[in-house]
């Protein structure tokens, strides 16, 4: 399981530009079964996403992908989580049955 935090950077002024294109980024992501939660940073920080099913160097491609960390509007942080317990509802993050 991964948490990819996307930070806001240097060129933030330009998300409007690809915005149509983060989200479309956002959309595969869910899609492919990828992309489990995407939400905001608070307050106004940038953006997390919770990624399961998938390898570090796989999600390493796919975020570098995103037209935000393409072009600068964010920076992207990668931590992968080895889930040892979990709320019974997150039992497949650990491989586990309910």
């Amino acid at each position: 399981m991964f948490v990819v935090l996307l930070r806001f950077g240097a060129n933030r002024s330009q998300a409007p530009d690809y915005m149509a294109g983060h989200q479309e980024w956002i959309q595969q992501g869910m899609s492919d079964g990828v992309f489990l939660l995407v939400g905001g940073v608070q307050p106004g920080q940038g953006g997390a996403v919770l990624a399961h099913d998938t390898t570090l160097d796989d999600l390493r491609q796919r975020v570098a992908a995103d037209p935000f960390v393409a072009h600068e509007v964010v920076s992207a942080e990668i931590i992968e989580i080895a889930p040892n317990l979990t709320d019974p509802r997150l039992a497949f993050l650990t491989g586990s049955n309910p």
